[in-house]
Order: structure tokens, then C-alpha cells, then sequence
């Protein structure tokens, strides 16, 4: 602290008032260092966290070619998934009108349509290779209505991944029997 001099002739002469003055540089170099630590760890931890998508590939909109024609599958392979509201889930294998398995509810995870869908996956593929093509796998034919949500199709595309099903469409459209079926639910 500064020596005040209170001027009663205690040690000074004339009463004026003396302040050292304080030294007005300030030392940042921890603060540049935090800077730099902050910037490292939010650059890594942004680097790091970004988001996980799903590849899907769509047709074009405006592709002439492909319009109005009819691809034959085998229903052998196919099953088909109608995804209903509050969360119902039917499926079926084969035609409506002639199915192999269902039209049958199932739940959704692990227990209920991955079960299923592995299940079908590896008669599909012994069925293939009974007929000399073993590489053919199941086609999974995934139908939402439109009271059913976003995320019960944002599972079973999940599931699609997690199974290995490397065939399988979304299509919003249903045959009359479809309709009939979604209709009774």
C-alpha cells in the first residue's frame, strides 16, 4: 500500500499526498491457453458426435422408363409388413389373397417382428438355394397407413439393418384385400 502523510510533521514535509503507481500490464497467457484448450475440445467433440444416418436410395421423380411397369417377384420371397396405428404391426408372406404365413399381428423388437424376420430370412434363402439360387434373399415389402408414425417406420427400417435384409421397400399403396385388412383393425 501507498504511505499516506498526513502533513502533522510526523515524517515529511508539506502534506502532500504520494501514491505509488501500480504496475497496469496484465499477464494473459493462461487465458490464451484456455482459449485454445476450449477450441481443441469443442472442435473433437463435435468431429465425434455427428449424427448416424441410414442410406436409402429412391427412384427419380421424373424417370419416364420405369413408370407403369410391372416387376414379377417370387412370392416365395416376399413378405410383407402394413404398419397400422397405435403402434399394430401385421404381416404377411406371400399374396394376400394365397399367403404363405398371416396375416398375422406382431409386435415390434427383438422378440416380436426381428424374430420373425430372421426366421423367414433363412427359409427364404434354403428355398433359394432348393432352386439353384442361393444369393436370392428375402424381399420385405414395408406398407405405413396413414395414421401410423414416423418412428414405427424409422424401426423397421432399424430392423431391415439389424436382420441384414438387403431387399426392401417402402411403398404407401395397398391393394382392395390390403385395405379390407387395414380397414378391420
Amino acid at each position: 500500500m501507498a504511505e499516506l502523510n498526513t502533513g502533522d510533521g510526523g515524517g515529511g514535509k508539506g502534506g502532500k499526498v504520494r501514491s505509488k503507481k501500480q504496475n497496469s500490464k496484465v499477464d494473459l497467457t493462461a487465458m490464451v491457453d484456455l482459449a485454445f484448450l476450449l477450441i481443441t475440445f469443442f472442435m473433437l467433440t463435435t468431429s465425434l458426435s455427428k449424427p448416424q444416418s441410414m442410406d436409402l436410395s429412391l427412384p427419380d421423380k421424373d424417370d419416364d422408363s420405369t413408370k407403369n411397369v410391372d416387376i414379377k417377384v417370387d412370392e416365395n420371397r416376399t413378405m410383407t409388413l402394413i404398419l397400422g396405428e397405435n403402434n399394430k404391426l401385421t404381416y404377411y408372406m406371400g399374396l394376400l389373397a394365397t399367403p404363405i404365413a398371416g396375416p398375422k399381428d406382431i409386435a415390434y423388437g427383438k422378440d416380436g417382428i426381428r424374430k420373425e424376420v430372421l426366421k423367414r430370412k433363412k427359409s427364404v434363402l434354403e428355398y433359394s438355394a432348393a432352386k439353384g439360387k442361393p444369393k436370392q434373399g428375402i424381399i420385405v415389402i414395408i406398407k405405413p397407413t396413414k395414421k401410423s408414425t414416423y418412428r414405427n417406420l424409422v424401426d423397421m427400417l432399424d430392423e431391415m439393418a439389424i436382420a441384414g435384409v438387403d431387399t426392401y421397400a417402402i411403398v404407401p399403396e395397398f391393394t382392395p384385400e390390403e385395405k379390407k385388412l387395414v380397414d378391420k383393425k
